[in-house]
Parts: structure tokens; C-alpha cells; sequence
């Protein structure tokens, strides 16, 4: 039996936090210009921008569902996009980016980089929408491998979240492919278009990355794909075996 002096002892060996972090400050994402295989991201630009986003929001059937999560849109005016798209412009956290289809030069949706903790290594990629055209595509999915490589490898931050509306089963189920952990739920975490919202968290350390990373260039490789563009291998068959 552990005599006083022994309980004493332990109870002051208490942790008080995990492995140290060398005192340093993250670069941040202004400016980011990305550019994979298929698709490229830019900074918006609200003068050359608004009449491809606009198209892209309302291209195809049903597309008002595109925003049911969303906090803006959807949008009846092209006018209402290029007003959006000055404020995003000139906002720097978010930082807001365009989707550009490399063949046709066509947009296909926009999205941010967000909640830029440079002092802790930490950010988020969020505001994520695509048109109708570029769901369930590979461009899309590339597009979000390239912001994920982005914060992860080239500026080494050491954590990469992902957050969404609790009830938005779409982009849970894509966090999820892409190779994003659960960490739960924030109960009426914001106000999204005068409706309470729960937030479900996702995260990607620096340590997990390299794994994930791998499963991503796998999939995106062209011998996945066949003559039609039919996947072979699922995404999500290759992250899920990660954890």
C-alpha cells in the first residue's frame, strides 16, 4: 500500500500538456493560387468572378438546395453574387478562393480557407459549395486535396478542421471520405439565416496527414479512373482503412 509521502508525490506529478511546440507564427493565405490536374483555385476577383459564380449556383436542376446550409444564397441576380463577391474580395479571414475547371476555364463553385490561427499552426477549410456540374467529381475532389495539401505541407500548420451544420449529412459524409476525424458535436453553436445551428467538428493533425495524403494520390491518379471517368477504387474504401 502507498504510504502518504507516495500519494503526495503522484498527485503533484499532474501532466500539464502535451508535447512542446517551438514558439513560431504560421504564414497565412492571402494571395493562395493552386493548381492541380484538373481544376485550379484563385483568389475571388468581384469584377471577373460574379457571372461564372452566378452561373455556376444556378446551372442545372434544383439548385437552390446547393445553399440549404449555406450562410448566403441562393441567388437571383447576378448582381447579388458580384455584391457578395466585393465583400468577400476584401475579407482576410475568410480568406475566399474560386474553383476553375484547367480545360474549359469555366467556374465551378468557391470556398475559404477560415478561423486562421497562425499563432497555434491551425485553420480551417470552410464556406465550401459546388455547382451541380462539378458534384460527386473528381474535380471536386481534387479541389479540396489541393487545400488540404496546401495547409498541411506547404505551410506546415499543424491542424486542419472542418466543420458543418450537424444536420448536413452531404458534407459530414465528406469529411469523412476525405479523410477527416469526428470529434462531435457543438450544440447551438451559431445562428445560420435565423435558424439555430449544431456544428459537427472535424479535424486532420499534421501526424495523420501523410497517410491521408497517400489515399488522396491514389485516388486521383489516372489509372483509378476508366475510359468514362468511372472511379475503380472509392475514396472513402481507402481512408476508412486509415482509422
Amino acid at each position: 500500500m502507498a504510504t502518504d509521502n507516495e500519494l503526495a508525490s503522484a498527485s503533484n506529478r499532474r501532466p500539464v500538456g502535451g508535447a512542446e511546440v517551438a514558439p513560431r507564427r504560421w504564414e497565412g493565405f492571402d494571395g493562395v493560387s493552386l493548381s492541380g490536374a484538373r481544376a485550379s483555385l484563385e483568389p475571388v476577383d468581384a469584377n471577373r468572378d460574379a457571372a461564372g459564380i452566378f452561373l455556376a449556383a444556378t446551372e442545372g436542376e434544383d439548385t437552390d438546395r446547393i445553399f440549404d446550409y449555406m450562410n448566403v444564397g441562393p441567388f437571383s441576380t447576378e448582381g447579388q453574387v458580384h455584391d457578395l463577391l466585393v465583400e468577400r474580395q476584401a475579407s482576410r479571414d475568410p480568406v475566399f478562393i474560386v474553383y476553375r475547371d484547367n480545360e474549359t476555364g469555366r467556374l465551378g463553385g468557391m470556398g475559404s480557407f477560415m478561423e486562421i490561427r497562425s499563432h497555434a499552426g491551425v485553420a480551417e477549410i470552410g464556406h465550401i459549395w459546388f455547382g451541380r456540374a462539378w458534384q460527386r467529381d473528381a474535380r471536386a475532389t481534387e479541389v479540396l486535396s489541393l487545400k488540404m495539401r496546401h495547409v498541411l505541407d506547404t505551410l506546415g500548420y499543424r491542424r486542419l478542421e472542418w466543420k458543418c451544420d450537424a444536420l448536413n449529412a452531404a458534407s459530414r459524409a465528406a469529411a469523412l471520405r476525405l479523410g477527416f476525424r469526428y470529434e462531435g458535436i457543438f450544440l447551438n453553436h451559431m445562428i445560420v439565416k435565423g435558424r439555430s445551428r449544431d456544428t459537427a467538428w472535424f479535424s486532420l493533425t499534421q501526424e495523420e496527414w501523410p497517410a491521408v495524403r497517400d489515399a488522396h494520390a491514389c485516388w486521383l491518379a489516372p489509372e483509378n479512373f476508366d475510359a468514362e471517368g468511372r472511379q475503380r477504387c472509392a475514396l472513402s474504401d481507402l481512408t476508412r482503412a486509415l482509422w
